[in-house]
This record gives C-alpha cells, sequence and structure tokens, in this order.
C-alpha cells in the first residue's frame, strides 16, 4: 500500500518570493519616483528663485532712472532663466513702487529717502506638469514662482 506524498514546507511556500518581491518593488518604485519629481521640481524652485534674486540685484547697479532700474531687473532676470527648456513658459516681472507701512503701495518713487522705494522682482514658471514624468495632478503643481524685493535709495535714482 502506497501513502500520498508528503509535500515539504518548501513546496507549499513555492512562488511566495515572487509575490512577496512584486509587493515591495511596487512600494520601493512608488517611493523613489516620487523622491526623483520632488528633486526635479525642486531644482527648478531654486532656479526660479535665484533667477529673482539676480534681477532684484541687478536693480542696485546704477541706472539714470528707476524705469531703466525696472528694465534692467526685467532683462537679468530673463537671462538667468534662459536654461529652462523650451516645454515651460518663463515669464520676469520688475515693479518699482513706494513702500508704506511695508506694502508695496504707489507706483512712482519720490526722490527723498524718508519716502522709500522698492523694487519687486517676480519670475514665474509655468506648465511644470508637460516637464516633470507624469504623476497625479495633486501631486505637481502647475506654476513655479520665485519673488524677491530690494529697497531702493531714493535719494539716487
Amino acid at each position: 500500500m502506497r501513502t500520498a506524498p508528503i509535500h515539504s514546507r518548501v513546496h507549499v511556500q513555492r512562488g511566495a518570493y515572487a509575490v512577496e518581491f512584486a509587493l515591495v518593488f511596487l512600494i520601493f518604485f512608488a517611493v523613489l519616483y516620487g523622491i526623483i519629481c520632488y528633486g526635479v521640481l525642486f531644482a527648478f524652485r531654486l532656479g526660479v528663485q535665484n533667477a529673482a534674486e539676480d534681477g532684484a540685484r541687478a536693480a542696485l547697479r546704477y541706472q539714470s532712472t528707476f524705469e531703466a532700474r525696472r528694465a534692467h531687473a526685467e532683462i537679468i532676470a530673463a537671462q538667468s532663466i534662459s536654461w529652462m527648456p523650451a516645454t515651460v513658459t518663463r515669464s520676469a516681472r520688475a515693479t518699482v513702487c513706494s513702500v508704506v507701512d511695508n506694502v508695496c503701495d504707489a507706483p512712482p518713487c519720490p526722490p527723498t529717502w524718508e519716502a522709500r522705494c522698492q523694487m519687486v522682482v517676480t519670475v514665474t514658471a509655468t506648465n511644470m506638469q508637460l516637464l516633470l514624468p507624469p504623476m497625479p495632478s495633486f501631486a505637481i503643481p502647475n506654476s513655479v514662482v520665485g519673488r524677491a524685493s530690494m529697497l531702493l535709495d531714493g535719494r539716487a535714482p
């Protein structure tokens, strides 16, 4: 009389490692994918902020008028973000305004130091979702904004 073969534990567990590997790999891949996307977005955010700061520093260079300072700041900020790919829409905007109670109010700046003038440079990069790998839309912003401001000496335009 023959008895049925007894299955060893190894034989019963066949394929369990493959299932465990598949589950762990999905979690690992999702975390790695998120780190890469966040790193790319972080690099673009730092680049945009650096461009805004470059534009604000350029406003401190001597120019004959506040309008010339504003135009120079916009040019420098736009040049600083020219490294971005063409799929990203880039814009640089600079404004000169009077500062009253730490609020940038009226555009004209009087020549006295008591009425302080401020240069505000804003750099915007939109269409970021076209550049980054596809992820859910709640995870990746569509635009990245960098902003820098600099107080200008009202005594010397």
